[in-house]
């Protein structure tokens, strides 16, 4: 399927600065397999200079489906490593692929999290200096990581879908909550226990959700009703809400909104 024909098969993810879909990302330095499925792998960027560098672990988003993939997150890794940050963009199974959804997907990127901090004396990363961050289903899925990972130094979630009952309530993106856990949480409670960032809350690490205020894809009130449960379980979280933003500006170093998520980042990682 070209990268056309995929975003034309899901209207739920078309909006305005989308083109960034459809930009050719610089090559990474390195694509590196993970596991032994065709989709365990992760491109590998790394800044200029000796190191160690601070590590983002990158996820994409697409609403946990096959029709997406990692490339269009090249952009905003290349832009990070402009600034001295190495990033780890992974690949997962997804919904469509075989072995992708619940369990599968979940236990990919933890599987692509674990390699890239094993193989700190392979490459110049500084271990103790690394983030994970994702956007849309990727925000969900790097605070998966925030959870089952305590040694991270912290998570940002960009338009993330942290809330995984209240976007099946919603019916986002024709309920495909659902899909990706494989029924309603009254089917699978465990599941969603799992999965769902504001359910396992407090993470033991700072947090930061940036999200657009225009966003019609993963709308505003997911991100403030985990903002809420978080303060009310006492995490360290912050959420930077952007004016007339919608839900790609995020991941788009050519728009303003770019900004505020490299300084974010920056900050996470005491990069001055």
């Amino acid at each position: 399927m070209t990268r056309r024909k995929a975003i034309a098969a899901i209207p739920a993810m078309l909006a305005s600065g989308q083109d960034i879909l459809e930009k050719t990302p610089p090559k990474a330095d390195a694509r590196i397999p993970y596991g032994t499925d065709p989709l365990h792998f992760g491109d590998l960027r790394l800044p200029d200079g000796k190191g160690p560098h601070p590590l983002a672990i990158n996820i994409h988003g697409g609403y946990w489906r096959a029709a997406y993939d990692l490339e269009h997150n090249g952009h905003l890794c290349e832009a990070l490593r402009k600034k001295g940050v190495a990033t780890w963009s992974i690949e997962y199974r997804r919904i469509g692929n075989p072995g992708g959804a619940w369990p599968g997907t979940l236990e990919d990127v933890k599987a692509a999290a674990s390699f890239i901090r094993g193989s700190g004396k392979k490459f110049p990363l500084d271990l103790q200096r690394v983030l994970a961050m994702g956007h849309s289903a990727g925000g969900q899925l790097a605070l998966y990581l925030g959870a089952e990972l305590p040694s991270l130094i912290g998570v940002i979630s960009l338009a993330g879908v942290v809330d995984l009952r209240r976007a099946l309530e919603l019916k986002l993106s024709r309920e495909v909550v659902k899909d990706f856990l494989g029924g309603t949480p009254e089917q699978y409670p465990d599941r969603y226990k799992s999965a769902s960032p504001i359910e396992r809350l407090p993470l033991k690490m700072p947090t930061v959700l940036i999200h657009g205020d225009k966003d019609t894809i993963v709308p505003l009130e997911i991100a403030e009703r985990y903002f809420a449960a978080a303060n009310k379980a006492k995490a360290k979280v912050k959420l930077e809400v952007l004016p007339a933003t919608g839900h790609f500006e995020l991941i788009d170093p050519t728009k303003p909104q770019w900004a505020a998520v490299e300084r974010n980042v920056l900050e996470m990682l005491r990069i001055s």
